[in-house]
């Protein structure tokens, strides 16, 4: 999820600001928050966290797989395949484990400039563009759904598990496969509902970022 873009820097304190008039900090402003609404809920960004949530069940799955093995096996020898399984599996989940905690990482100190940017100023025309409102509800729906099928997995697999209509392994694979779609589709969400506060308390409300944020 992290991306090769750098971040824009935080709008410089007041004491040291030398745009020439408000003009030009809103031209400024205005650019740098389209850039940043890109690198928060840009259609790019919904795609690059799933394509990495799915490599996570890739790895996830070899995993489970080597449950499913390690319960059929009769002897070690038989346990052999099931290991070299959780071994490749690691070797896919744990990046790309790694890499969306730093896509949400970043998401986070996005969001912090686009707070500090967005205050500086009011400019309904410019922000207009900024509101995004069919990008968030893309979001919004998208993430639910997947947030929701997850959930239903964790709980729904081990009802059938009690019942004795699955292994432990199996179970154990369906509910981590679910566990990693509530997670993918909750950090949707949250980001669906994170942008559109922001443009309801900033580029609507106008709220200013607290003191000395900007430095």
């Amino acid at each position: 999820m992290p991306s090769s873009s750098p971040l824009p820097p935080p709008p410089p304190p007041a004491e040291i600001r030398s745009w020439p008039d408000r003009e030009a900090l809103l031209r400024d402003r205005a650019l740098i928050l389209g850039e940043l609404v890109k690198m928060f809920i840009g259609p790019g960004r919904l795609g690059i966290l799933w394509m990495w949530a799915g490599v996570a069940a890739i790895g996830w799955s070899l995993v489970g797989a080597a449950f499913l093995m390690f319960e059929d096996a009769y002897d070690p020898l038989g346990m052999i395949p099931g290991v070299i399984c959780v071994a490749i599996g690691a070797a896919v989940l744990v990046p790309a484990a790694i890499l969306l905690s730093m896509g949400v990482a970043r998401d986070l100190r996005v969001h912090r400039l686009l707070v500090q940017w967005g205050g500086l100023d009011r400019d309904p025309a410019r922000d207009l563009p900024l509101r995004r409102p069919r990008a968030a509800l893309a979001w919004l729906l998208l993430s639910f759904t997947l947030c929701a099928a997850g959930l239903f997995g964790c709980v729904a697999v081990p009802a059938t598990a009690r019942a004795g209509q699955e292994t432990y392994g199996l179970v154990a694979w369906l509910v981590g496969l679910g566990f990693l779609g509530w997670l993918t589709g909750l950090t949707g969400l949250v980001k669906a509902f994170a942008h559109r506060r922001w443009v309801l308390r900033v580029l609507v409300g106008g709220q200013a970022p607290p003191a000395g944020a900007g430095g």
